[in-house]
């Protein structure tokens, strides 16, 4: 795998695969619009990491991106519907703005990728003690654990999460 993206090298892949990889991805999403962003969306992350595959690798590597990135849009739209779910039992006053909307999807999308990052014990962790308010007596007894390595699990979820939230305030907003 190439480590440096020059301009021409990156043109003559995007050339020779955008039109494949877009009626991939059509097939694949049944929606030309969501192939095309999509695509486009696969191209920017090999401009951004710099990292071109070796030509007769070129497809085998932009299907795993664009896969990722189909993966990431289905957990991301999980994650709305649920969150819009929960609104819809608000009474209208207390719904918040879009725009607050939006900004809690993406933090919501943040912190699930960053779980989902974590080893499952601290994952599963983390969701008894914050979710089903589990105590750490009960949750290491549940999970056969001590309750000094529920503590230790707790800190380091907690600190992902905290990363993930670090990473959503310095990213631009563009809404």
């Amino acid at each position: 795998m190439s480590t440096t993206a020059p301009t021409d090298s990156l043109a003559a892949l995007y050339a020779d695969n955008h039109s494949w990889l877009q009626a991939w991805l059509r097939k694949k999403l049944n929606c030309s619009h969501r192939a095309a962003d999509l695509t486009q969306d696969t191209f920017l992350r090999l401009l951004v990491s710099g990292r071109l595959p070796e030509p007769e690798f070129s497809r085998a590597y932009l299907t795993q991106i664009a896969k990722g990135l189909m993966v990431d849009q289905f957990r991301r739209r999980q994650i709305e519907l649920a969150y819009l779910d929960a609104l819809a039992q608000l009474p209208e006053v207390q719904a918040p703005s879009p725009e607050t909307q939006a900004l809690v999807i993406e933090t919501l999308s943040f912190l699930d990728t960053a779980l989902n990052r974590l080893p499952v014990p601290v994952r599963e962790t983390f969701l008894l003690s914050q979710f089903d308010g589990l105590t750490y007596r009960t949750i290491a007894e549940r999970l056969g654990i001590a309750p000094a390595t529920v503590r230790k699990y707790m800190l380091r979820a907690t600190l992902a999460c905290y990363a993930a939230l670090e990473e959503t305030s310095q990213k631009p907003k563009h809404l």
